[in-house]
This record gives structure tokens, sequence and C-alpha cells, in this order.
């Protein structure tokens, strides 16, 4: 019986790779490419403002959700 070869396609160049090394990358430069466009903020995660009633209701949870833990 034959052997399956799993390949990949990087994100970042698209070339098919099988080597498993930098997954889900080819390489350590395509790794470092998708690295930076973290850091220079090219890719974002969507997020929402909370209102100021929001942030107070979510303090006193966690703070309530603090004083049943060390109970």
């Amino acid at each position: 019986m034959s052997e399956v070869i799993k390949t990949h396609k990087c994100p970042i160049c698209h070339k098919l790779f099988v080597d498993e090394k930098y997954a889900p990358f080819c390489s350590k430069r395509c790794a470092d490419v998708d690295l930076g466009r973290w850091f220079n903020g090219s890719y974002a995660v969507a997020s929402e403002d909370l209102d100021e009633l929001e942030v107070e209701e979510l303090g006193e949870a966690l703070e309530k959700n603090a004083q049943q833990t060390k109970q």
C-alpha cells in the first residue's frame, strides 16, 4: 500500500509544502512575515467598544466572581 503524503498551502506565499516545522507556514520567513503583519497592525481582531455602564457591570461581575472564588 502506498503512503499518503499530506500537503498544505502556505497562507503567505501560497506554495504547497509537506514539512510541518513552521506550520501553517512553509518557512520561517513566511512565519516572520505573518508576525510582522500582526505587529504593524495589518491584521486586527474586531471588537466592540463598551459604554460606561457595561464597563461598570463587567467590573462588578468580576469582583463578585473573585469574592466567590476566595470562599
